[in-house]
Parts: C-alpha cells; sequence; structure tokens
C-alpha cells in the first residue's frame, strides 16, 4: 500500500462516506480508510441472537435536507414513530402528541397533566416560529443556553421539567439543558416539517447505502492509521500512503490523537444503552416513552420492534432504555430494571438483558456560546477536517460537512485535475 493516492478519507462513518461520495461526484480520485470491518462509524447495527441492536438509540429525521440529498428513502424502507410521546409522571403515562399529525388525540392532550394548556399552546407558536425563515438564519441568530431560551418563551418550570428536560435531555444527551438555543430551533423544526424514522433492518441501513454508492475497491476495511505526517498516512501495520490531500473524518478524540492535541472530555456528550427482549412489550405502540420524574437512571424508552418488526425475532420484543453519560457501574443494569418494574410492573421479571453499549462520544458538546474544538474543512496545507464534531450533533451536520469538506478539496484540487 507504499503508492501514492490523490485524497486519503480516514473514517468511514456518515462524514467520511458522504466526503467519499461527494469526490467520486466530482471526478477526485480518492482512497477511504475505515478500521472496522463494516462502515458506518457509530451509526451501525449489529445481529445479535436474531435480534437488530442499533450502536445506542437513533432515529432519523425525515426532514433533515441532507440526508434528503444523500439517502434513497424508499430503498431505506423507512418505518415512523408515532408523533409525540408517553412521559411518565406521577406514577402514570401522560400523551403528548402532535396535534398538527393527530388531531383527535392532540385534542385530548391539551389537558392533560404535563405542563399547562398555555404551554400546549406555547409549543404551537414555537413551532409556527421556528419553521420560518431560513436553517441559515436559524443559526445566525442570538445564542443561549436551551434552558434560557426556554423561559424565554415563557413555559412554566413544570413544562421543562416533566416534558423538555427529558425530550431535548434525550436529543442532545444533556438534561440540564445547556444546549445550544440553535440546536433547540434547529431539532424542533425538523421534528415539526417531518417524520421521526428507522430504516426496516437498523440504523445501519444508513451507512451501507452511502458505501454501496462509492466504486469498487474504494474503501478498505481494517485499516487503522497510526499517525498523520505531512502528506503521509501511517497505518499500524507499518504501511503508509502518500497524498495530496488528506481529510480525518475520525471524531473529535481521534482526530486529536492523530494530530497530537490534548483532547478534553468537555468536548463529547455521552450515553448508555441497555437493550432487553421481551415476550411482551411494556407499550403496545411505537412511541418515545420519556422520563418526566427525573429520579432513576433511565431518561427514555422505545420499542423498536414495534416501529420495524425486523428488530426482534417472531414472538419477541426489543426494548431500548437510554441513560444520559456514560455509566461504568456494575449495578447499572439492577437499578434500570428496578426502575422499569415501578413504571410497568411484573413484566419486566421476564425481560433478558441483550446487550449493553457504552458509548464515550456519541454527540459533540453543544453548550451555548462554546466554539468546536475543530473546525472543519482545510485544517493546514493538504489536511482537511470533517465530521459532525465540527460543527453540531446531528445526522444532517455529519452528512453536509462531509459533502462540503469534499467540495473544497475539489475546488483546492482543480489545477492538477485538469
Amino acid at each position: 500500500m507504499n503508492r501514492p493516492e490523490l485524497v486519503v478519507v480516514v473514517g468511514g462513518g456518515v462524514a467520511g462516506l458522504c466526503c467519499a461520495h461527494r469526490l467520486h461526484q466530482a471526478g477526485v480520485p480518492f482512497v477511504l480508510l475505515e478500521a472496522d470491518k463494516v462502515p458506518g462509524g457509530r451509526v451501525q447495527t449489529d445481529r445479535h441472537d436474531g435480534f437488530l441492536l442499533d450502536r445506542g438509540f437513533q432515529v432519523l429525521l425525515t426532514a433533515y435536507p441532507e440526508a434528503r440529498r444523500h439517502l434513497d428513502y424508499k430503498k431505506l424502507d423507512l418505518h415512523t414513530f408515532t408523533p409525540g410521546s408517553l412521559v411518565r409522571s406521577g406514577g402514570q403515562f401522560h400523551r403528548l402528541v402532535d396535534p398538527w399529525r393527530q388531531p383527535f388525540k392532540g385534542l385530548s392532550s391539551l389537558f392533560s397533566p404535563v405542563g399547562s394548556f398555555t404551554d400546549k399552546l406555547r409549543i404551537a407558536k414555537l413551532r409556527s416560529r421556528v419553521c420560518r425563515g431560513s436553517l441559515e438564519h436559524i443559526f445566525q441568530a442570538a445564542d443561549r443556553s436551551t434552558l434560557s431560551e426556554l423561559k424565554q418563551l415563557g413555559f412554566s418550570q413544570k413544562m421543562i421539567d416533566q416534558f423538555f428536560m427529558p425530550f431535548l435531555g434525550g436529543v442532545f444527551l444533556d438534561r440540564e439543558l445547556e444546549t445550544s438555543s440553535r440546536m433547540l430551533n434547529f431539532v424542533f423544526r425538523m421534528f415539526s416539517q417531518g417524520s421521526t424514522a428507522v430504516p426496516a433492518e437498523g440504523m445501519g441501513q444508513i451507512a451501507n447505502q452511502l458505501a454501496s454508492g462509492l466504486p469498487k475497491g474504494s474503501m478498505r476495511y481494517g485499516c487503522r492509521v497510526r499517525a498523520v505526517t505531512a502528506n503521509t498516512v501511517w497505518l499500524e501495520d507499518g504501511t503508509h500512503i502518500e497524498s495530496s490531500a488528506i481529510v480525518l473524518a475520525t471524531g473529535g478524540e481521534a482526530t486529536a490523537s492523530l494530530l497530537g492535541i490534548p483532547f478534553n472530555p468537555s468536548y463529547r456528550r455521552s450515553v448508555t444503552c441497555i437493550y432487553f427482549s421481551a415476550p411482551e412489550p411494556p407499550t403496545q405502540e411505537p412511541i418515545l416513552v420519556l422520563n418526566g420524574e427525573g429520579t432513576g437512571p433511565v431518561n427514555n424508552l422505545c420499542v423498536p420492534s414495534l416501529v420495524s418488526r425486523h428488530y426482534a425475532p417472531p414472538g419477541q420484543h426489543l426494548i431500548s432504555t437510554s441513560i444520559l453519560g456514560r455509566s461504568s457501574e456494575d449495578a447499572l443494569e439492577a437499578a434500570v430494571r428496578e426502575q422499569m418494574h415501578e413504571w410497568y410492573g411484573s413484566q419486566v421479571s421476564a425481560w433478558k438483558h441483550l446487550r449493553t453499549y457504552r458509548i464515550t462520544e456519541a454527540l459533540p458538546n453543544q453548550i451555548a456560546g462554546q466554539q468546536p474544538l475543530f473546525q472543519q474543512g482545510k485544517s493546514r496545507p493538504g489536511l482537511y477536517l470533517c465530521g459532525d464534531f465540527c460543527l453540531q450533533g446531528s445526522l444532517n451536520a455529519a452528512m453536509y460537512s462531509g459533502r462540503s469538506t469534499a467540495e473544497e478539496i475539489a475546488r483546492d484540487l482543480a489545477p492538477i485535475l485538469v
């Protein structure tokens, strides 16, 4: 492998795949190196005893403009969640649904004890506001914390505690809602303008579809990069590749390591996902269940097998529980079971633990006013960075970063491509 390549993309996650795809469209020769045996990075799905286990609870918001650009939704066979959520509060479950998509159920949820009637009207006002104007306008708006923004909009503390903290806490992996209000407005727009979905056979199908569109032989698996110097990529097997341009699409911590820069853990958000199998689902619909009580480790729960039957073998259901932060407690599973017994009673005794995923760098930290550790695009001559860690924590940002970085490389290399 000691031969030159025009462009070397390091990292076969969504950002690296979209970068490679755009380079291919622009006629720029490249090779993509991925340390794993499959593409996707964080967006992978493992098969385990007949179950499909996404690497952490993930969804596709169909309104993402970059996802619409890069993905064939029909081939992904998307299955959608029920719009809205079930909120656990006061020992009971209360429904909050999108009245635009489910007007009859939405009318009844106006009178649920989660927040006030006025809070529900304010949600409608927020929806209307964030759907106006351009996305550029959202990301150029004044920046404050999500919590400050919600208070500025007049939401009651009860509504914030019972709904926004578990819902947005699960989206941002930040129950304190320190995340930038720009992200609040962006994700609320995406939830409002499209559906929340998963591919029929798991989120990993997104990465598989992107990889299938690359030229044969352009993606090399099992290639772990040891170092990057000038225009050379050094692999752990002792070989190296010289190139005119190198793209690091490797995530914040790995990028810092390759560049010899200290990485501060405050730049990342972590999550633990525990999967269980069960003969009966704890809820009867494909809806997100939120912890509005603020006690116990589980922030949110869902039953992926109710969204798509492919997630579990016949006669079984898959249950996904998400715990914010990276917990190394030996007793975490027991604590989750105890909380679920409080929610669902004796049926939890039949749940079987399948697998626990502790995802250290699930999202970049997006505290209001804090700049990313790295900026996307050209870092120095011949070296480019891309990924959501350079922008915002979303699938859309990863795709945009990969595409726009490839376009910058194509412009820079245009003189030698003629």
